[in-house]
Order: C-alpha cells, then sequence, then structure tokens
C-alpha cells in the first residue's frame, strides 16, 4: 500500500516538484557545509598559531621558564611545541614530548581553497589519532613563521561538532525555503491547474451548458492565456455541438419534408394547370388555394434551412428584473388584461433573476404565441397568465393558459424539431430552440400540464453560477 501510495504522489506535479525541491535543498546543503567546515579547520589552525605564539613571547620576556609553567603554556595552546623562526634561524620555543611520530604536515601559506576543503574532507573522514605539524605565518609580524605539532583527534572532533550545528542550522533553513516554494507554486500553478482540469471534466459531462465555461481568473500569464484559451474553445464546441445536433435533426427530418413538400406543391400543380387550360370563373375561387399552398411550401422551407443553419451564441449572463421582461413580452404579442385572449402577469416588481434576456424573451415569446394560438384554435375566450418566483436553488418562470391542452402525440415529441408540432403545416422548431435555449442557461424546460383545463409549462433558472462559482451574485458571465 506504502509502494502505492509513494507511486501515486511521484506521478503527481505536486510529488515531482517535491522530490526536485529537496534534491535542490541537499545540493545546498552541501555547497554550504563543505567549504563552511573548511573555513572551521584554517580558523582552528590559525587560532592553535596564534595561541603559540603567546606562549612563546612568555619565555623572550623572561628568559628562562620553569618546566611546570612551560607544561601548562603548551596545554593552554593545545600544542606539543612551538618553533619560531626570526632571521632565518630557526629556533625551539617551547617544547614537550610528542606521543608519537608527526603523519603529516599542513603548510597554511601555500594552501589553496581546493586544497583547504580536500584536508578537512580528509580529517573528518579518517578517525585514526594522529600527530600533525602546522606551518603558518606570525601575526604582527612577529617572525618569518611559525610551527607547531598537535593531535588532530581534538580538531575533528570540534569539526563534527561545529559540522552538526551548520548542518541542523543550514537543513532547518533550507526546509522551511523549500516549504515556503512548494506552497508557493502549489498555490500559484497547482491549484490553477487543477481548477482547469475540474472545468474541463464538468464541461465534458454538459458540453451544452454555458455556465461551465471558464472565466480566466489566474494571475500568472501563462496559466490565464491557457484559461483564455480553453474559455473560447468551450465557447467554439458549445456552438459546433448544437449546429451538430441540428444538422442531425434536419438530416432524420429530410424524408419527412420531401413527402410534405412534395404532395404541397403537386396541389399547387394542379391549380396551375387549372390556370392555364380554363377560363372558368372558378378560377377566380382556385386562386387563394394555390397561394395557400405555395406559402405552405415557403414557409417550411424557410423553417428548415433557419434551423438548420442558426447558430446561437452562449447566453450573456446578467441580472435583471423579471417583471418588465415578461410585460414587454405580452406587449410585443398585443396581448393585455383587456384583450381576448386575456393575458395576465403575477410576478414580485423587485424580482432579479440572471439570465440572457434576450433569449429568454424569444423563449417566453414562443410559450406565449402558441398558448394564444391554442386558444384562438377553439373560437371561445381564454386566459393565459405568466408567473414568476425564486427558491433556493432557482427562480421559475410559468406560462399556463386556459386552453384545450395538447394531444397525446405532441406531448410525446414535444421538444423534438420538426416532430412536436401541434397547428396544421408547422414546423415544430419553436420549442425545440427554446428548450435548447434554457439548456443552455443550465436549467430546464417543462411541461407540468396539460388536459381539458389548460396546459402550463415552466422554466427553472439556476441560482448558482456554475463551477467555481457559489452564488447568484456572481460576475455576469462572457
Amino acid at each position: 500500500m506504502f509502494r502505492r501510495l509513494a507511486a501515486r504522489i511521484l506521478n503527481t506535479l505536486s510529488g515531482r516538484f517535491l522530490l526536485l525541491t529537496l534534491a535542490f535543498v541537499v545540493l545546498a546543503e552541501v555547497l554550504i557545509f563543505v567549504p563552511s567546515i573548511a573555513r572551521y579547520r584554517l580558523d582552528y589552525l590559525q587560532a592553535r598559531l596564534e595561541k603559540a605564539q603567546i606562549a612563546s613571547l612568555a619565555l623572550e620576556a623572561g628568559g628562562m621558564v620553569s618546566t611546570d609553567l612551560e607544561r601548562e603554556l603548551l596545554a593552554n595552546a593545545g600544542v606539543f611545541n612551538v618553533v619560531l623562526r626570526r632571521d632565518e634561524v630557526r629556533q625551539l620555543a617551547l617544547s614537550s614530548p610528542i606521543p608519537e611520530p608527526v603523519s603529516a604536515t599542513y603548510d597554511l601559506r601555500l594552501g589553496t581553497s581546493f586544497d583547504l576543503i580536500h584536508d578537512a574532507m580528509s580529517v573528518l573522514l579518517d578517525p585514526k589519532e594522529q600527530v600533525i605539524r602546522v606551518i603558518g605565518q606570525p601575526v604582527q609580524e612577529a617572525g618569518l613563521l611559525i610551527e607547531v605539532t598537535l593531535l588532530q583527534g581534538p580538531m575533528r572532533q570540534a569539526m563534527l561538532d561545529f559540522g552538526l550545528r551548520i548542518l541542523f542550522i543550514s537543513a532547518l533553513i533550507s526546509a522551511v525555503t523549500a516549504a515556503l516554494l512548494f506552497f508557493a507554486v502549489r498555490r500559484l500553478m497547482v491549484v490553477p491547474i487543477r481548477r482547469v482540469v475540474r472545468h474541463m471534466q464538468a464541461y465534458t459531462a454538459a458540453p451544452e451548458d454555458a455556465r461551465l465555461v471558464i472565466t480566466p481568473t489566474a494571475r500568472v500569464v501563462e496559466l490565464r492565456d491557457a484559461e483564455a484559451a480553453l474559455a473560447q474553445m468551450q465557447t467554439e464546441l458549445i456552438a459546433a455541438f448544437r449546429q451538430k445536433e441540428r444538422l442531425a435533426q434536419l438530416g432524420g427530418a429530410v424524408a419527412k419534408i420531401a413527402h410534405d413538400l412534395r404532395n404541397i406543391l403537386t396541389s399547387a400543380q394542379l391549380f396551375a394547370d387549372r390556370i392555364e387550360q380554363s377560363a372558368d370563373p372558378g378560377v377566380v375561387r382556385a386562386a387563394p388555394k394555390l397561394l395557400n399552398s405555395i406559402t405552405r411550401a415557403i414557409n417550411l422551407c424557410e423553417s428548415t434551412l433557419a434551423f438548420g443553419k442558426a447558430e446561437e451564441h452562449p447566453p450573456r449572463l446578467a441580472r435583471f428584473p423579471l417583471r418588465p421582461l415578461l410585460e414587454e413580452v405580452v406587449e410585443g404579442e398585443g396581448l393585455s388584461a383587456s384583450t381576448d385572449p386575456a393575458c395576465l402577469i403575477d410576478a414580485p416588481p423587485g424580482l432579479m433573476i440572471r439570465g440572457d434576456a434576450e433569449q429568454l424573451h424569444r423563449v417566453l415569446s414562443n410559450l406565449v404565441r402558441n398558448a394564444r394560438q391554442a386558444i384562438e384554435a377553439t373560437g371561445k375566450p381564454g386566459t393565459i397568465e405568466l408567473s414568476g418566483g425564486e427558491g433556493e436553488q432557482d427562480w421559475w418562470i410559468r406560462v399556463g393558459d386556459t386552453g384545450p391542452g395538447l394531444p397525446p402525440k405532441a406531448r410525446e415529441y414535444l421538444f423534438m424539431a420538426f416532430q412536436g408540432s401541434v397547428r396544421k403545416g408547422g414546423s415544430g422548431l419553436g420549442l425545440a430552440i427554446a428548450a435548447e435555449l434554457i439548456r443552455g442557461h443550465g436549467g430546464r424546460l417543462d411541461l407540468l400540464r396539460s388536459d381539458e383545463d389548460g396546459t402550463a409549462f415552466q422554466i427553472r433558472l439556476p441560482r448558482a453560477g456554475g463551477l467555481g462559482r457559489d452564488s447568484d451574485d456572481t460576475a455576469p458571465a462572457a
């Protein structure tokens, strides 16, 4: 299980960035530790030389020193003997027994940076206790050189202690820096990339829902360009999907259109023959029939071509009051509370909804027009009612009438192009286009009821603004 979890982490962008960060932290540790430990060794040896030089001054000041004092001076300096050379004369200033032969000599006057690092690493890797000779330059120009012998063990232990402190401090600083870099990159890159992926997945599940078109918000230029390109692609795909769906429906209806058009034009041809061959006064009465037949053929062809070529833009979502829109629809259809049929509006004056006002006007106009035609076909008075309201999840708009209701076949294919028409000669495109426009809002158009008491349609528009938008107070989508 641990291996699967590790493999899963390593296959993510966050996991790989973490590994890369750790690798650079280790490299930084090496670059910090190695020069620091070499410098510490040099300072340690320089300190031993300075203390040895100070100890030798006691001999020069007082001439002769006792054996105990000499031993104490050498112990304080941490060396076995001190040799100070003045004017080409090598002079043994202080001396004590050396426990073993000198195994290595280091001249601090000649070493390069590479030599210092090499010697420091050699000391750390060699745990054996041994005596070394160190040669350096006396301070304050007190001679040509100073030479001491000392044990390497104490120096190695001091280097180890210093190295551990350096490792701890540098590791702490590097860890904090790595964590800050990791979370910064995760916040600036990984999170926006995941947002783009979520939008792509959500859009794949519902490619007709214009609410799922991503709104570029990334601050990083490259990510914002990617979001803008994705938004453009989604917008173009919405139009392409709609065009494809319409063309598919158009292809399925070709046979029916050809049959109906052939019958209509055959009738027109018969009437035209009578006009050409006969001077009978009855031709006058046949002329309107000929005109109606040709008109129906033209209307059918124009509706079909318009449906196949239509390219609806995604809804431009914005907040607006509902009641003025309903009043505008009623006025555009030439209806009012005093006309026949009468048209009533029941919506709160202050109710605000979010949607594309132009597209909703088209949908409502189609529903009101269908209701008026259904009532007029009965030859009896009737009423059309437009109402609106809101719930916790969505807004709703209802269009109801007191007409005769829809036949069963029309209810079965109500929102399918070329099949849901109720009127003779109708193409059935109005409700199909209306349902498509409402789907673009992320909502739905439903038939609530249709019986002898009338028909009622309901539009539902979601209050949520789509993926990444928590409420209806979000900015309007483009």
